[in-house]
């Protein structure tokens, strides 16, 4: 079911589970701006998320769910920390606990990961970002893989006559497709976020090139992420493509393809460095978007996540001299002779 954002996605796959009362469980690391949905927003309308550290134990991970746990959501490439998400730890845990396993797979887009062949039940994406991939339209969408047991007494919405659409029951008849279908005759007539007409036309178009495209992201960014690790004005490089990084196995179970054409760095010298860095740039835009044909940067601390606590930034992965680069299409002597201006331009 497409939407008219990748929020809006977000928001619905949730809202299709849970009720006021409820409570749904999500890794830290996923994006600032759904941090906020899930952790303001829908505490607001009377829903819980319990976000825990998706790399803890399952002692740990176990201790999170409660009677009234709906669900478990994860980012497959979290942005920006670029965290690789154990997409079957987390389904055997959600499926023990009768509850569905939600994934965002924007950066990593289906022809990187397919979730659901690691035993996720949900997935949405922002298709606003890699499978536009030229910034010229906003959406999202969600996919159902059809094999979630709603009947397993969890989820009395699927199950019970619902009286706002003619005493319906999803399960009894629309079988598997019970989840996607409630998602559309309750939610979307409801919330009316749907993609403009124009919207599916121009994010079509994207879908054409979008094998091309993310072959070539991946080798941009393995010479990006290469050059950064080995420069003296960074402290540290998030890409799981690199041998030395902390994900890099779970990224060769996941994404063996490789890891998109985002990545995260640190600049030696914290914030003020980083934004000088980023003002001598000449062809990088300074932009909020990402996962564009164009390289873009970014500063979360001040930008997509300036509305998280430093508790809440440090969950995340997020210190003042991080930076999301962006990597583009661009020719990559001409990415890395750019980045080179940046550093020049710091002590």
């Amino acid at each position: 079911m497409c939407t008219s954002s990748g929020q809006a996605a977000s928001l619905l796959s949730i809202l299709n589970l849970c009720r006021a009362g409820d409570s749904f469980i999500a890794a830290a690391t996923i994006y600032g701006g759904t941090v906020n949905l899930f952790a303001v927003t829908l505490k607001k309308l009377g829903i819980e998320c319990i976000f825990v550290n998706a790399d803890a134990d399952e002692a740990e991970l176990e201790a999170a769910f409660r009677p009234n746990t709906k669900a478990v959501f994860g980012e497959t490439l979290a942005n920006p920390a670029l965290t690789v998400f154990d997409i079957e730890k987390f389904a055997a845990l959600a499926h023990r606990h009768g509850v569905p396993l939600i994934i965002d797979n924007t950066f990593a887009t289906p022809i990187l990961c397919r979730p659901f062949e690691f035993g996720a039940d949900i997935v949405v994406h922002s298709t606003t970002k890699y499978m536009d991939g030229h910034a010229v339209q906003g959406g999202g969408v969600i996919v159902d893989a059809g094999s979630f047991d709603w009947t397993n007494g969890n989820f009395p919405d699927f199950v019970e006559p619902d009286e706002s659409y003619h005493g319906v029951s999803y399960t009894k008849e629309f079988g598997p497709m019970a989840y996607i279908i409630k998602a559309r005759m309750q939610l979307m007539r409801d919330f009316g976020c749907y993609p403009a007409a124009n919207s599916a036309f121009l994010l079509n178009l994207g879908l054409e090139t979008l094998p091309v495209r993310m072959r070539q992201y991946c080798v941009n960014a393995m010479r990006a992420a290469e050059f950064l690790e080995r420069h003296e004005k960074v402290d540290s490089v998030n890409y799981p493509g690199l041998a030395s990084n902390k994900y890099h196995e779970a990224a060769k179970k996941y994404l063996p393809d490789g890891c998109s054409g985002v990545i995260s760095f640190s600049i030696r010298g914290g914030r003020g460095n980083a934004v000088k860095f980023m003002d001598h740039l000449e062809l990088a835009s300074n932009v909020v978007h990402v996962a564009d044909i164009r390289t873009c940067v970014l500063h979360p601390a001040s930008a997509t996540h300036r509305q998280l606590t430093e508790e809440q930034l440090a969950a995340a992965g997020i210190d003042g001299g991080m930076i999301r680069l962006s990597v583009g299409l661009e020719n990559i002597e001409d990415i890395l002779a750019d980045l080179e201006k940046g550093f020049a331009a710091i002590d």
